[in-house]
């Protein structure tokens, strides 16, 4: 494999890796951690977390697709254990233009990525349907 193969490769495994902030309903930053996406929007995102997401909090989610990161902030709609971590499916507000169209590109990348995964059997399936 070359390194541009490599390259190809990582950042197509990392694009579904994020990070989020918790936010207080007085706006004050709280708890950082990290999850994958599970699916994703352009008006929310189904995603996996070693930690409950709790349903009195929003969140900053930072989504990235090559050079370009965009904070984009949500609300929890449901958090449900699964397999030792969580499942939860958070909802997006506050997207400016500029934002929504960086959340275009890794909503279409990560279908794309999902799609080339269940034509080859290889996505699992619990983790295959919408937010």
């Amino acid at each position: 494999m070359t390194a541009a193969e490599k390259r190809k490769f990582l950042r197509l495994d990392s694009l579904h890796l994020l990070d989020y902030i918790l936010v207080d309903n007085d706006g004050n930053e709280g708890e950082y951690s990290m999850g994958r996406t599970l699916d994703v929007s352009i008006n929310g995102i189904k995603m996996e977390t070693v930690k409950e997401i709790p349903m009195d909090k929003n969140l900053i989610i930072s989504l990235g697709i090559e050079e370009n990161l965009v904070d984009i902030s949500g609300t929890p709609i449901h958090s449900q254990p699964h397999d030792r971590r969580y499942i939860s499916g958070i909802e997006f507000f506050k997207v400016s233009a500029e934002s929504r169209t960086i959340l275009r590109q890794y909503v279409d990348e990560f279908q794309a990525r999902k799609d080339t995964l269940l034509r080859q059997d290889d996505f699992p399936p619990q983790h295959a349907q919408a937010v």
